[in-house]
């Protein structure tokens, strides 16, 4: 792609992304259970732009929700009311409410109150609640500990022995139906062993539940499934296929797959331009106009996004410091780089950007969020228009006295 090109049309910051991969990347998680009943069900919090997900829609991709929001996204792009699910584990009333009045696949419960919350409200609409259990089966998914999610002490989930309890109570609930069972253990995961161990332990709960009567339909599985930011070996999508069906064994539910950053984040490149450059001493800094609230997780998690500058790598290299304007120290893209020297105006790419860039994006400092832009077969069109200063203060302006 001719990134430059594209800074210079849409300006930067710019987040570009790649549909042909997205569709390529979509399609793989498909074939690698078919033959078998199944349901990709896209994480919307990977990246949520409408665009993407109307295309995800138009491959037959399912939704997993954590907010009302993201429900709500998901239906006006066109996904199946019948193929959202609702996560979370700080559901509001009023959320699980309009949840159940969509009529979405199931909402997954996280603790033994939720649950009776979601009875209550489906008693008091008159109908029966679709439901999963999110069990935390106390596995360590190796990832970095703010995106782990499977171990005892996070807050996701329910510990097995309370799922068995809350499982008997929704069969006894006329206002209940146990429909699912579910386990994520974290994100980023680049061993296959944790996720198989999980899926073990699930499918023997799984086939209690069975002998108790209830009739789970859905065996999710989450997501959480990593991608290659520094050379990581990433899992075989036919080997991780094969290792949950295994588990299962002669079992035949419709399994779930919440996949969000292996679909869509190879699939974005976040471009920024070159302000100027400085040296605090030996330290050098090479000053863009892309921060730390276009592009958030080097700064939250330490992650590496590869960058490239576009242009002939010519002269001498030195290391540096990639930083935005933001007033904290914080702000950087990239730490410890090797890069030859920088001119305004040069345009520096950072790969792999899809997922969990624009999602978490923010407007700290009064800053105004990045244009996406996306390439399907060689045609470029706009997906997000940049924000104006205008969008940025309407809500305060409204309220000014």
């Amino acid at each position: 792609m001719d990134f430059a090109s594209l800074a210079r049309a849409y300006g930067t910051p710019l987040y570009v992304y790649d549909f042909d991969r997205l569709r390529e990347n979509f399609l793989n998680f498909r074939q690698a259970f078919s033959g078998r009943k199944s349901l990709i069900c896209y994480a919307l919090k990977a990246n949520s732009n409408l665009s993407i997900l109307k295309f995800l829609a138009s491959l037959g991709a399912g939704a997993d929700c954590v907010s009302i929001g993201e429900v709500r996204r998901a239906l006006l792009a066109g996904i199946e009311r019948y193929k959202i699910i609702f996560s979370g584990v700080g559901k509001r009333d009023d959320e699980i409410e309009e949840a159940l009045r969509e009529g979405v696949l199931f909402i997954n419960l996280e603790s033994f109150q939720e649950m009776q919350r979601v009875e209550k409200i489906a008693q008091d609409l008159k109908l029966i609640a679709r439901v999963s259990v999110r069990v935390n089966p106390n596995i360590d998914a190796k990832t970095h500990p703010y995106i782990s999610t499977g171990l005892h002490e996070n807050k996701f989930g329910v510990e097995i022995e309370q799922a068995k309890e809350m499982y008997l109570y929704i069969k006894n609930s006329p206002f209940l139906e146990a429909v699912g069972i579910h386990f994520h253990i974290g994100s980023q995961i680049c061993d296959l062993d944790p996720i198989l161990q999980a899926s073990q332990k699930i499918a023997q709960l799984y086939r209690s539940l069975l002998a108790l009567g209830l009739e789970i339909k859905f065996f999710d599985v989450g997501g959480g499934i990593g991608i290659s930011y520094q050379e990581e070996q990433i899992i075989s999508l036919y080997d991780y296929a094969q290792g949950i069906l295994a588990s299962l064994g002669e079992n035949e539910p419709t399994i779930i797959c919440e996949a969000g950053r292996r679909i869509v984040g190879d699939c974005g490149v976040f471009l920024t331009q070159v302000i100027g450059e400085k040296k605090n001493g030996d330290k050098r800094f090479v000053i863009v106009d892309g921060a730390m609230n276009d592009l958030m997780r080097p700064s939250l998690y330490g992650a590496i996004h590869q960058p490239t500058l576009l242009k002939d790598q010519q002269g001498e290299q030195s290391r540096c410091d990639i930083v935005g304007p933001i007033c904290e120290s914080g702000d950087y893209l990239a730490k410890d780089i090797l890069l030859p020297s920088t001119q305004a105006g040069d345009i520096i790419a950072f790969a792999n950007a899809g997922a969990y860039g624009m999602s978490m994006s923010s407007q700290y400092n009064s800053r105004l969020r990045a244009a996406e832009v996306a390439i399907s077969q060689g045609e470029v069109f706009l997906v997000k228009s940049r924000e104006k200063f205008e969008d940025l203060i309407q809500k305060e302006v409204e309220c000014l006295k």
